[in-house]
């Protein structure tokens, strides 16, 4: 009896090693995470942001395969002087070889003072890890405006962002 009861303590024991272990060893921007994110600009280069004006926006993500995170994101831009912008757009980002650099693709959808307009957009930034799951990530964007070349603009943000492990 006293074998058996040993033997299942041993057994769940090495399961549970295996587990935590197989997390651990688990990639940065390892197939299956699960992404939240958060950013903040003010530092936006364009005619539309002639006024003081700071752009918030929400991210969400799953990585599909190694380096490849399919995003999804949600975004209000306020501004002085003028209606505020509220947006939503998807877009894939490609990590390159596990260093935290990242190229960004996608598009969004802008309501700009009840007049929708579509903004393909690309990014290039970095996630500096602060531990193995917090980020903070600076980067480099531009959108482009379908509608109006003014309303354009590229600039800088600063975000954070947590990779989640999927059991």
């Amino acid at each position: 009896m006293k074998k058996k009861i040993l033997t299942l303590i041993v057994g769940l024991m090495s399961t549970m090693a295996v587990n935590a272990q197989s997390t651990y060893d688990t990639p940065p921007f390892g197939q299956g995470k699960t992404y939240v994110g958060a950013s903040m600009s003010s530092f936006d280069i364009g005619s539309v942001m002639s006024t003081f004006h700071i752009d918030l926006s929400a991210k969400g993500g799953y990585m599909i395969s190694d380096n490849i995170l399919a995003l999804g994101d949600v975004s209000y831009n306020y501004m002085k002087d003028a209606d505020g912008i509220f947006s939503v757009g998807a877009g894939l980002r490609y990590y390159i070889e596990q260093n935290g650099i990242f190229l960004g693709a996608g598009a969004k959808l802008a309501d700009m003072t009840n007049d929708l307009d579509f903004q393909p957009n690309i990014s290039l930034g970095y996630a500096f890890f602060l531990n193995r799951t917090v980020t903070i990530e600076p980067e480099l964007y531009f959108n482009l405006s379908t509608k109006d070349i003014d309303n354009s603009n590229y600039g800088f943000r600063v975000g954070f962002g947590i990779y989640l492990f999927n059991e």
